[in-house]
């Protein structure tokens, strides 16, 4: 499984951006995929998942009800639309992949087994 992640830039407070992770490869084995995030002189944190189903998703605390994960099947990408933008958000963001059958636990990042190179999200104030 191959994951490239585009749409990071510079935005303002308040702003929206969309993240997009196009995967390839063998994506039928891919039963959750996952965004995250790593700020400078941070560890890597959970920010969304969804299944590859499209029938869950689930959000970290600090982005719920400002970011949105979807999946479109017919491109094979999974989007993530992050709006109300505060400084905070801003990191290398992250998609990942994982392949385990019925998926382990969506929140960790030793879940996934395979990583996108990461796009950087700068908030200015």
């Amino acid at each position: 499984v191959q994951l490239q992640a585009s749409g990071g830039g510079l935005v303002q407070a308040g702003g929206s951006l969309r993240l997009s992770c196009a995967a390839s490869g063998r994506t039928s084995r891919i039963y959750t995929m996952g965004w995250f995030r790593q700020a400078p002189g941070k560890e890597r944190e959970f920010v969304a998942a969804i299944r590859w189903s499209g029938v869950n998703s689930y959000y970290a605390d600090s982005v719920k009800g400002r970011f949105t994960i979807s999946r479109d099947n017919a491109k094979n990408t999974v989007d993530l639309q992050m709006n109300s933008l505060i400084p905070e958000d801003a990191a290398v963001y992250y998609c990942a992949a994982d392949t385990t059958v019925y998926g382990g636990p969506y929140h960790r990042p030793n879940a996934y087994e395979y990583w996108g190179q990461g796009t950087q999200v700068t908030v200015s104030s």
